[in-house]
């Protein structure tokens, strides 16, 4: 029997990717002429800012910066992201022990992950969840522990339940506030508590800190670093990607615990030669330069927000608005729930021409809801929220108006 008869042994413990479906049947509508919103990926939309955009240009013109640069990011971006943490948070890192660059967040998590974890190691982290929190752990040929997260607090007692009850403790405790696809946020308490946990039990703690600045209504996300002992056994992934529009520059950081971050290295340091250099200094300009443009991308996302969710409630879609993250994830109305969550999307994107993320994509707990992406401007909402309402008040006239308070 030819390989081509066998499954590779790390694909096989991969499931088909769900979100594939909804973007098939997304290029067919499109293909046909028709007009489809897409709120699906949370791919942003908008420009990176132009004092970046020159730097790169001006330092791509230098030959010097043609050749291999070094896979744990050049000194001065780790400075940047070390002074940043300092201003921001009052937490002091050494850029050359507690500070690595990535390529982009899932590099860090990914590769992390590979250096850190070890067969059948138990990594416990919140369902649902970004699908790499959970195939990232298979792939290092973890156990992956989802547990359900109804809110936080209730994540952190199963997490509690799980320390004092299994025999086998966790060796990584993996999570993300904001939180991608719930947009559920955590203050400091509720990190101290995590903190706590793991420093007793001799747990790694992960938290991917991707929405750090896509905040709310007054809401600051705090960073696990600002708890007393976090260094000892945490490390916090951090991404210019939604911060400053740079998703497809793929610029991430991995800071806090020495010993976790000196791994990173290692194996880093046989799988890539790092980002191009032109762009890493590029990303020194958009973290000393460029908070105001963050700024405005926050209040853009926020203004979105607002559109989709009062659109959304007056077409008779009971939904809440976040305070964080770009993202809104719905409860499918009633009447819809026994489809679940991919036959729904489906459905909208048929009958509404508006595309979003089944809940089912991000893990079982997924199920029964939806996630929409805040990636299209102002107009482009209110076209999809037009949409949507034609297709409830057609299919199910009897869906009334709900007003909802904050989520």
């Amino acid at each position: 029997m030819g390989f081509s008869d066998q499954e590779f042994y790390r694909i096989r413990k991969l499931p088909p990717y769900v979100f594939a479906v909804v973007n098939e049947m997304k290029a067919r509508l499109r293909a046909a002429q028709l007009d489809v919103v897409d709120l699906g990926m949370g791919n942003p939309d908008g420009a990176t800012p132009r004092p970046v955009v020159q730097k790169l240009v001006e330092a791509a013109r230098d030959k010097r910066n043609h050749r291999y640069s070094v896979s744990r990011g050049i000194p001065n971006l780790r400075v940047e992201i070390v002074r940043r943490y300092q201003s921001r948070y009052g937490v002091s890192l050494d850029p050359d022990r507690e500070a690595i660059v990535t390529i982009g967040a899932k590099d860090a998590l990914a590769h992390l992950l590979f250096a850190v974890i070890g067969p059948g190691d138990v990594v416990v982290s919140p369902n649902p969840c970004y699908p790499i929190h959970q195939y990232g752990v298979v792939m290092a040929e973890g156990q992956a522990c989802m547990v359900p997260m109804p809110d936080p607090a209730e994540f952190l007692n199963r997490l509690e339940d799980i320390f004092r009850k299994e025999t086998v403790k966790p060796r990584m405790v993996l999570i993300s506030f904001p939180h991608n696809p719930t947009t559920q946020c955590v203050d400091l308490e509720f990190f101290r508590a995590i903190i706590r946990l793991a420093a007793h039990h001799g747990t790694m703690v992960v938290h991917d800190f991707a929405y750090a600045d896509i905040c709310f209504d007054g809401y600051r996300a705090p960073s696990i670093l600002e708890v007393e002992g976090a260094k000892e056994v945490a490390v916090e992934i951090y991404s210019l990607s939604k911060s400053f529009n740079m998703a497809g520059w793929r610029v991430g950081f991995c800071v806090g615990n020495a010993k976790m971050i000196a791994a990173l290295a290692r194996i880093k340091s046989y799988l890539d030669y790092g980002i191009f250099q032109p762009i890493q200094i590029a990303a020194i300009i958009a973290l000393r330069e460029c908070e105001e443009e963050t700024r405005k991308i926050c209040a853009t996302y926020q203004k979105r927000r607002d559109v989709l969710v009062a659109g959304l409630n007056r077409a008779g879609w009971a939904v809440g608005p976040p305070r964080a993250t770009m993202f809104v994830w719905a409860a499918i109305p009633e009447p819809y729930r026994p489809m679940g969550s991919l036959e729904f999307s489906k459905l909208l994107l048929e009958k509404a021409l508006v595309a979003v993320s089944p809940g089912i994509g991000f893990g079982p707990m997924g199920e029964g809801y939806v996630r929409f992406a805040l990636v299209e401007n102002e107009h482009r909402i209110r076209q999809a929220v037009r949409g949507i309402r034609r297709f409830l008040r057609a299919s199910k006239p009897t869906l009334a108006p709900q007003a909802v308070g904050p989520a």
